[in-house]
This record gives structure tokens, C-alpha cells and sequence, in this order.
């Protein structure tokens, strides 16, 4: 014989289908939620690690910062202390060029010539002065020539003119003031 089953087992399997399919919604939902949560955590403590990291490097280069304009200063404070260094050494170099200046003078200055006024801008040295005539002058240009510690002489301007009821020549002239070595002993061969 056979057997009919009137039963309803469809719906039943319905049923179980349903109850299955609300069961597996629930956990997928659920390990969605959880999921979701572990992936937000993990990003929130990588946000809040790399925000610790950037305070420490904003503050280790806040600590760079202060440490770079305090050497700023050292350097400007040895660039200051070089260029007085520099000057003093020119000073110190340059000290005796005035007491060879008079010595030169005193010992080229012709005599009829007379000097109104010597000023020196580094090593040129520029004259303006009164002579009896033109020969003077000339000597005086030749004695600069020949002296060791001037050279270049030129002759800006000459013109005559009368000082103390006296016919003159006042002239200009420049030179320079050099820097010599003081010259090589030769040594005697034995």
C-alpha cells in the first residue's frame, strides 16, 4: 500500500527555513558588528599611536628648533668675533706703514716744497702742497719712485699762484704706500 503523508511537512520546512535563514542573518550581523568594531578599534589605537608619534616629534623638533637658533648665534657671535679678529690683525699689519710714511717723507721732501695737507684712503696717499717750481716737484716724484716704500706716484693737478706776495706752483699728487718684505740678507759662503 502506499502511504500518503497529509502533514503539512512543507510548511514545517518552510518554517525551519525561515528560523535557519533569521539564525544565520542574526550571526552574520552580529560578526558584521564585530568585525566592523575590531576594524574600528584597530584603527583608532593606529590613530592615537601615530598622534603620540607626532607630538614627540613635534616636540623633539621644537627642542632642534631652539637648538639650531642657539647655533645661528654662535655663528653669527664667531663670524663677529673673526671680523674683529681680522681688523685687529690689519691694524697690528698696517701700524708701522705710518711711521715709514712720515720716514719717506722726511727724507724725500725737497726742500722749496711745502705740504698743505697729506691724507691716506687705505695705501694711497694723495699731497697738495706748494713748491718754488716745477723742477721740485719733479724731484719730489722721482724721490717716490725711488723710495722702497712708495711707488706710483702721479700728478693730478699743478697751477700757479701766489702765496705770501711769492710766485708758486700748488700742485696734487697721489701715490701709494707699499708693502715690502724687508729684503734678504744674501748668506756668505764659506
Amino acid at each position: 500500500m502506499i502511504r500518503v503523508n497529509l502533514l503539512p511537512h512543507r510548511a514545517e520546512k518552510r518554517k525551519a527555513r525561515q528560523l535557519q535563514f533569521i539564525v544565520l542573518s542574526a550571526l552574520s550581523a552580529l560578526s558584521g558588528v564585530i568585525i566592523v568594531g575590531a576594524v574600528y578599534m584597530a584603527i583608532n589605537s593606529q590613530i592615537s599611536y601615530q598622534e603620540r608619534r607626532n607630538a614627540y616629534l613635534t616636540q623633539e623638533i621644537q627642542v632642534l628648533d631652539s637648538q639650531i637658533a642657539e647655533i645661528k648665534k654662535l655663528r653669527e657671535q664667531t663670524l663677529a668675533l673673526l671680523a674683529r679678529k681680522n681688523v685687529v690683525e690689519n691694524l697690528q699689519s698696517t701700524r708701522s706703514d705710518v711711521v715709514h710714511l712720515m720716514d719717506q717723507m722726511l727724507r724725500i721732501l725737497p726742500d722749496g716744497v711745502y705740504l698743505k695737507t697729506v691724507r691716506q684712503a687705505g695705501y694711497q696717499i694723495s699731497l697738495v702742497g706748494h713748491a718754488q717750481s716745477n723742477a721740485r716737484i719733479s724731484t719730489l716724484m722721482r724721490s717716490i719712485e725711488d723710495s722702497p716704500w712708495l711707488d706710483s706716484p702721479t700728478l693730478i693737478e699743478i697751477h700757479a699762484t701766489s702765496a705770501n706776495g711769492a710766485r708758486v706752483s700748488e700742485f696734487s699728487l697721489n701715490f701709494n704706500l707699499t708693502k715690502n718684505v724687508a729684503p734678504a740678507v744674501p748668506s756668505g759662503k764659506n
